[in-house]
């Protein structure tokens, strides 16, 4: 069986900040060079395009600098989830009410549940709801 985690975009933005980035955030990067692949939320690359762009307007970032982030994006074995939106008012939901997420946060702990993969994320309150639903996160120390 190949090596698979669920994606969500605080991993990945830390990947784009350096002051963000750690050995372990960056280990996950590394998995995804060596043979690995994420899944992701439907809603993923729009999660990226808008942290990316308020990046740009808050000039924390150049646009070409940018531009070359997406390119490498693209490039990794990056899988988008297409049944996501079909579990959004249910399951989804129901998981935002229960842990106190918002529904975007929610859609990646349902969708680490549904594939029983670890969730990549450095998010405190989607960290936290995914190890009391039995949830492994990655990285395992952040």
């Amino acid at each position: 069986m190949s090596d698979r985690f669920v994606l969500d975009g605080s991993v990945t933005m830390a990947w784009f900040f350096g002051d963000e980035a750690t050995p372990a955030v960056d280990g996950l990067l590394d998995r995804l060079g060596s043979g690995a692949r994420a899944l992701v939320a439907q809603h993923w690359s729009l999660e990226v395009g808008n942290t990316v762009l308020m990046a740009e307007r808050r000039k924390r970032c150049t646009a070409a600098a940018a531009a070359h982030f997406m390119g490498i994006l693209g490039s990794l074995p990056i899988d988008t989830d297409p049944e996501t939106g079909s579990h959004a008012m249910a399951g989804t939901l129901a998981l935002a009410r229960t842990y106190g997420l918002t529904s975007y946060d929610a859609a990646y702990l349902e969708l680490a549940m549904r594939t029983s993969l670890p969730l990549a994320t450095l998010d405190g309150d989607l960290r936290s709801a995914a190890k009391k639903a039995g949830v492994r996160c990655l990285p395992e120390r952040v």
